[in-house]
């Protein structure tokens, strides 16, 4: 029987394999999420362009024009009338405008159609604009401790582990059984002699397989490629993700036993799942940010304690005793997601 079971593994393996446009998606995917979350798509401050309206040029002035000029955050994109600022705002020509007035002192305009850029563009550039002279002010010293540098990747890489693995395990997971059942070879498996428990974990095996192996090179990638660090323990970071692994391979069982097509499973994959990770399970938006009425919705989804979890263990580099409500909320949502999806799927072969 053990023997039986191992080849249905090596057969859905070797079916997998044969097939280039699947082992392209799901070994190529993941690489092509970290590059672009990592690099091209980023929530740091880069290349405001910043005009200057001075109506009396001093010596001061023109000292914290050459500081704002010299700062590689801003680009200086040369002097404006101040009746002219608000066209120049309005034609995209620059970001913000700083207006000087006959007594020196400063006022900021800014295109806040970016509201991101609007708020972190105007605490900084009125922070490099302002006073240097601090003598009789209270001095502080600001410290941040797991990114000081605001990389928008530290914040990406851990939502995009929640993201591909549900969509390497659960969708790839639920289109290849919805498959078997579409062409007919469903029927022919589950006449042998092997239990049906035992056909569908051969066929989640080396979906299994496959996102331990893009586990790997997101973890590599992430470190050597865009430099965000493994603070925490590796060996929690894997445990951890191995859990959540099963959990997504059992959402992806479920999602075969309510589909009737291909299409029907992608659909629901993409849409059931996919969309409240990046919505609702604080990868891109905080979550307490939501109205009121939908802050508990981010409770029930997966995604939102692994990220939770990867982001403490990865960038904070805390304890796996720090995740231990993380962990113990993964494993009860694997066992129940487990349970259901499986007494589903027997309910349907009866």
């Amino acid at each position: 029987m053990k023997t039986n079971f191992l080849s249905f593994v090596k057969k859905e393996a070797l079916h997998i394999l044969r097939d280039k446009r699947t082992m392209m998606i799901v070994l190529l995917i993941p690489i092509v999420l970290m590059i672009l979350f990592g690099f091209a798509i980023s929530t740091e401050l880069n290349n405001l362009n910043v005009a200057v309206s001075v109506q009396k040029h001093t010596e001061d002035i023109r000292g914290k024009i050459e500081k704002l000029s010299a700062n590689p955050y801003f680009t200086f994109v040369g002097y404006v009338n101040q009746k002219d600022a608000e066209t120049m705002l309005r034609s995209s020509k620059a970001d913000a405008v700083v207006v000087f007035d006959n007594e020196g002192k400063m006022q900021f305009l800014f295109d806040a159609s970016n509201t991101n850029t609007a708020m972190s563009g105007s605490i900084y550039l009125q922070s490099v604009m302002s006073e240097e002279n601090l003598s009789n002010q209270e001095l502080f010293n600001l410290h941040l401790l797991y990114n000081p540098q605001m990389k928008s990747a530290y914040n990406f890489v851990p939502g995009i582990m929640g993201l591909i693995f549900i969509l390497i395990c659960a969708m790839m997971t639920s289109v290849a059984i919805v498959r078997e059942k579409e062409s007919g070879t469903m029927e022919v498996l589950l006449v042998s002699p092997v239990r049906p428990i035992k056909i569908i974990l051969a066929k989640m095996i080396p979906y299994f397989v496959i996102s331990c192996i893009n586990l790997t090179t997101i973890l590599l990638v992430s470190r050597f490629l865009l430099d965000v660090p493994l603070s925490g323990s590796l060996f929690s970071i894997i445990f951890i993700s191995l859990i959540y692994l099963v959990l997504s391979l059992s959402l992806g069982l479920l999602v075969s036993t309510i589909s009737s097509s291909q299409v029907m499973a992608l659909l629901i994959s993409a849409m059931v799942m996919m969309m409240p990770i990046l919505m609702l399970s604080g990868m891109i938006f905080p979550i307490e940010n939501l109205p009121s009425v939908l802050q508990p919705v981010p409770y029930i989804v997966p995604a939102k304690w692994y990220i939770e979890a990867i982001r403490k263990l990865m960038i904070m580099g805390l304890p796996i005793t720090a995740v231990t409500k993380e962990i113990l909320i993964l494993i009860l949502m694997s066992v129940v997601l487990v349970f259901v999806s499986l007494k589903k799927f027997n309910d349907k072969l009866d």
